[in-house]
């Protein structure tokens, strides 16, 4: 991680993300990119359904593999670049039949090593197996929740699951969330745990730095009138006088919003809760 001397308020508090282990001068393959067009928060409508968007730096989105269906064939890394759409870094593998791919970068993922997809893929980072073919214990990204629609769990930086056991039809994962969920044993899943780990100790530093993500400014339920939020009005600063809610009325902190109980067989144990001090 990078720091600056303070010699402007903003850069008091700035923090930026170590480049070092990104490939220098490396600029991104084109073929693999798209358009990617900024909502600022309206739907198809042009009706706002997320506040406090809009803005951002332009930016194209990178086709990754989340699938990793190029199987039975080992590919070269040829560089670790960064990309705008996500916080992890990215790999580009190159194949011997030419084609050329990126997957999410493990931590340990470096140039020139080789990585494979398959059953009879090594067990080494950055390669993807069927949860049957992973020993339990091993640390995995990438998880599928359906066979072959590619992977949807663990993909931030940082972050990594664990085998924890295998029985029958499904294994047992434990989520960076701490929660412990089934998954059929037929899923594909990559091993090692995802790099860039200090992308959460990153300091913005100032308010501009957001803007360029595309976030414009939250303002406070309490600091509006009563006809625009339910913590509006009142005699001086107060904290809301209720249970923070939406400008809806509907619970803003711990509200469940799960409602796809066909699947809820699948969950062993729920995420563990903060523990409040009393």
């Amino acid at each position: 991680m990078s720091l600056y001397r303070p010699i402007t308020p903003g850069r008091r508090q700035y923090s930026a993300r170590d480049f070092s282990s990104l490939t220098a001068g490396k600029k991104p393959h084109r073929p693999l990119l798209e358009p990617y067009k900024s909502s600022g928060g309206r739907n198809n409508q042009g009706r706002t359904t997320s506040r406090f968007r809009g803005g951002g730096h332009k930016r194209l989105y990178r086709v990754i593999d989340f699938k990793r269906d190029k199987q039975g064939m080992a590919g070269r890394v040829i560089s670790i670049e960064y990309d705008p759409n996500r916080s992890v870094n990215i790999a580009l593998i190159q194949y011997p039949d030419g084609d050329k791919r990126y997957i999410l970068a493990p931590d340990s993922l470096g140039l020139n090593q080789v990585v494979e997809a398959g059953e009879k893929a090594d067990i080494r980072p950055g390669c993807a197996l069927p949860l049957k073919s992973i020993p339990v214990g091993s640390v995995i990204h990438n998880i599928e929740l359906k066979r072959g629609k590619g992977g949807a769990l663990v993909r931030s930086a940082g972050t990594a699951a664990q085998l924890v056991a295998k029985e029958g039809d499904y294994a047992t994962v434990k989520l960076p969330s701490g929660e412990m969920r089934k998954v059929w044993i037929e899923n594909f899943a990559s091993i090692g745990q995802l790099g860039n780990q200090n992308h959460m100790n990153v300091s913005l530093g100032k308010a501009g730095r957001k803007r360029w993500m595309g976030r414009r400014p939250h303002n406070r339920g309490t600091s509006m009138n009563p006809i625009d939020h339910p913590h509006g009005g009142g005699e001086g600063r107060t904290s809301g006088g209720r249970h923070p809610v939406s400008p809806w009325g509907k619970p803003t902190k711990g509200y469940r919003t799960r409602m796809n109980k066909r699947t809820d067989k699948f969950i062993v144990q729920r995420r563990s809760r903060k523990k409040v001090k009393g």
